[in-house]
């Protein structure tokens, strides 16, 4: 006979009153009536087509075949009882593997700097990042949440952000200045060595949009043709601190530099914010405890990376 839906419930009645010899034990536990539980059973005898318990006004015993059968269906409901009561504690406290979808831009910038401090802080949890430039269906690649910019989010997820609003940076090095000047404008790009940065996924050089101060509704547009291509945003950030050239990257991402004098922001004023990085999930709906975990250490980072902003 195989195994169906339709018969589960009567073997775990069967479990429950072969564990206890007793129909009126088994039905309080299981909070059934008593009727309801030999209706069950004499359901499953049927079904089987064999006698599983001899009864008497007195007391319930097992046939040869009824402990054989609960014989091998014990082992099988404990292991289920252990993993419900694994699944709820998952609920309560932050543990198992969480896999986290993100680029490696996003990943550098949140997840790699404080990778310790959140792992110290959940030891129960594992992390697994999946490196993905271009945006992707987390739910069938298996991630558990995805992190991207807000611009390239799919309607249908739940979205939160993680850090504030951004700008695109020009930037280069003390050194490069001194040796070609400082560009006032985007047209004065086309004096300087302009480094490219090639999108994985699309193979795309990534153009410098710029907004016209007082005018944000007016854009230029800048296609960098410099003697070197990335597509690896660390190489690209060596390459301006070696003064090779110059180069657009998230402001964030280079704070550190700037902030020690190696690198030097230039044509701010022509750089508009727009949407930062935001993390995503399918649905707030029964959201594990470790993606809740995830989600409120970043957006406690988050609040670090706008007391930072304020002070720039």
């Amino acid at each position: 006979m195989k195994l169906t839906p339709a018969i589960l419930p009567s073997l775990g009645y069967f479990v429950h009153i072969a564990q206890h010899r007793s129909f009126t034990k088994a039905a309080a536990e299981m909070e059934v009536t008593r009727a309801a539980l030999s209706q069950q059973l004499k359901s499953l005898e049927t079904q089987l087509n064999v006698r599983l318990l001899n009864r008497t006004t007195r007391d319930i015993s097992l046939t040869d075949e009824g402990q054989h059968l609960f014989d091998v269906l014990l082992p099988a409901f404990r292991a289920m009882q252990r993993g419900l009561e694994a699944t709820q504690e998952a609920q309560v406290e932050p543990s198992g593997l969480i896999r986290i979808n993100t680029s490696r831009v996003a990943a550098r910038l949140l997840i790699e700097p404080n990778l310790s401090e959140f792992l110290a802080l959940y030891p129960k949890l594992k992390i697994e990042l999946m490196m993905n430039e271009g945006f992707s269906n987390i739910v069938a690649e298996g991630a558990d949440v995805g992190i991207r910019m807000g611009k390239s989010l799919d309607e249908h997820m739940v979205a939160v952000p993680v850090t504030p609003n951004l700008e695109m940076a020009i930037v280069g090095s003390p050194d490069y200045f001194e040796k070609h000047g400082v560009p006032q404008s985007p047209e004065d790009l086309m004096q300087h060595n302009c480094l490219a940065y090639r999108f994985t996924t699309s193979g795309a050089i990534d153009k410098w949009s710029f907004s016209k101060p007082k005018h944000a509704d007016e854009s230029v547009v800048f296609e960098p043709n410099g003697n070197a291509t990335f597509n690896d945003d660390e190489s690209m950030i060596q390459a301006a601190l070696q003064g090779v050239g110059l180069i657009q990257h998230i402001d964030l991402c280079v704070r550190k530099h700037l902030a020690e004098g190696r690198l030097v922001r230039v044509l701010k004023d022509w750089c508009k914010p727009f949407s930062g990085f935001y993390i995503y999930v399918p649905s707030r709906a029964q959201m594990p405890a470790k993606t809740r975990a995830l989600i409120d250490f970043l957006l406690e980072k988050r609040q670090g990376l706008e007391t930072q902003n304020i002070a720039r």
